[in-house]
């Protein structure tokens, strides 16, 4: 695939003699800098610092034993505290962490501390979400142009409302914690231009795997993945949170969507945001095309998110059961493409099938929003029509395994379709099981043959 020449729009601010990428922009107003180039270390100024309960204890034990046991956080209200990982479980350590969180949010007077502490019904705790990337963004903490760390690989989620945001290890959490900033390199850009309507029965989730089998698991290392093109303009903010989502898997740094009206509409928060955008003259370390209208569905094999393969190629592969859920794939929209497949469908799923809704307002949208010709209709309604499970309570789940207990976790080796985004030995839990990546489309296709099925067996 040859590096291709496109027409880029022009940038609203900077200069020819200064061009910088969208992410060198950001961390150039982040360190008060009035250029950065890749390669750069610089003091990075943080607008949010996120972390849950598998990572915020230990942050928390760094922040007090670097700063002091009676050290306040640097600032209470832009560190947002999510229990999400280890949540519905009797694991006694599990549910320790959530206690940490808990006490130490109190200490500190933290403003967005999403608790739990009724398990036995995630409903009757108002405070709690789910999900941190989703929740983030659902909960107005993603803003255009700037800084969001979090201790969770999957933080560049975010990227998709054109911010900067990137995981971090618990030091230098920690570090964050007291500080409020960051020495950060500055990362080249790769950029992937993406043209062509999209077909009915593509998703983000394809679109990703399909640039990761492109790129391999090692292609971005280090580097920013920036998102452009008619395709990108066409997509949800839902769906462009899927392809920043796994910039991760690809090695990126972090991943970005130029902000625009679809960005606009999304965000509800009072505060304002001074969104920035790549110059047209801006060094780009290599450019990808891809034309979309002409792209297949596809999964990646087992044991790697780079072992792509087209859907229709693994049709003779049994599988033992779907998962439907995550950060990546337990969203509004991906429920609602899972429904509408299973409508057009009108059959019955073969395979037990697990659904997790990210936060406890997905749960909700799935239970009263209608599905499109469906007469009315909702995704609950549908799924349970279809002999799915109940959509479980929202969390991570079975997706990184968890303790036995977990809900939907891999206790036998078995064959999974999953809308999670890691699919190495034992992420769901039994070692030997197998997972296959997939859009929610061909999720619920794989549902209702027993195999990993191409969705267009039932979309067109």
């Amino acid at each position: 695939m040859a590096p291709p020449q496109t027409q880029r729009p022009p940038s609203t601010t900077g200069s020819v003699k200064n061009a910088m990428t969208m992410t060198e922009k950001i961390l150039a107003r982040a360190s008060q800098k009035s250029r950065l180039q890749p390669g750069e270390n610089v003091w990075v100024d943080v607008d949010v610092l996120m972390t849950h309960d598998v990572c915020g204890p230990g942050t928390i034990g760094i922040f007090k034993r670097e700063f002091g046991q009676d050290a306040k956080v640097w600032d209470r209200e832009k560190i947002i505290i999510i229990p999400d990982h280890y949540i519905f479980t009797s694991d006694e350590r599990a549910n320790r962490n959530v206690d940490i969180l808990r006490d130490f949010c109190m200490e500190q007077k933290i403003k967005y501390f999403y608790d739990i502490k009724d398990l036995s019904n995630f409903k009757v705790n108002p405070d709690y979400k789910g999900v941190c990337h989703v929740a983030l963004a659902q909960e107005g903490h993603c803003r255009p142009g700037e800084v969001l760390l979090g201790t969770d690989s999957h933080t560049c989620n975010a990227g998709a409302f054109g911010q900067f945001a990137t995981g971090i290890g618990n030091t230098d959490a920690g570090f964050v914690m007291g500080a409020g900033k960051l020495l950060l390199k500055v990362p080249p850009t790769l950029r992937f231009i993406m043209e062509g309507e999209m077909p009915s029965y593509l998703l983000a989730k394809d679109l990703i795997l399909q640039i990761i089998g492109e790129i391999s698991v090692a292609g971005a290392t280090y580097r920013s993945m920036e998102f452009v093109g008619s395709t990108v303009e066409s997509l949800s903010m839902e769906e462009r949170m899927t392809l920043c989502n796994m910039v991760i898997e690809a090695g990126g740094k972090n991943g970005v969507v130029p902000v625009d009206e679809t960005t606009f509409k999304y965000l509800e928060t009072p505060l304002s945001y001074e969104p920035l955008y790549s110059d047209e003259q801006a060094k780009f370390l290599q450019e990808y095309r891809f034309d979309v209208s002409k792209l297949e569905p596809v999964v990646a094999k087992p044991h790697s998110p780079e072992n792509r393969a087209l859907a229709r190629e693994c049709k003779d592969v049994k599988i033992d059961r779907v998962y439907i859920g995550s950060c990546t794939g337990g969203k509004t929209e991906d429920f609602m493409a899972a429904a509408k497949l299973f409508l057009a469908a009108g059959k019955k799923v073969k395979m037990p099938t697990y659904l997790v809704p990210a936060t406890q307002k997905v749960w909700m949208d799935v239970y009263s929003l209608p599905v499109p010709g469906s007469g009315g209709k909702t995704c609950s309604q549908i799924f349970e029509e279809a002999g799915c499970d109940t959509p479980a309570s929202p969390s991570c789940a079975a997706c990184l395994g968890g303790p036995r207990d977990t809900y939907a976790r891999m206790n036998e080796p078995q064959v999974c379709v999953s809308t999670t985004n890691r699919n190495f030995p034992g992420r769901m839990g039994h070692k030997e099981g197998q997972i296959y990546l997939a859009s929610p489309y061909t999720a619920a296709a794989s549902a209702l043959t027993g195999f990993v099925t191409d969705p267009r067996e039932f979309l067109e």
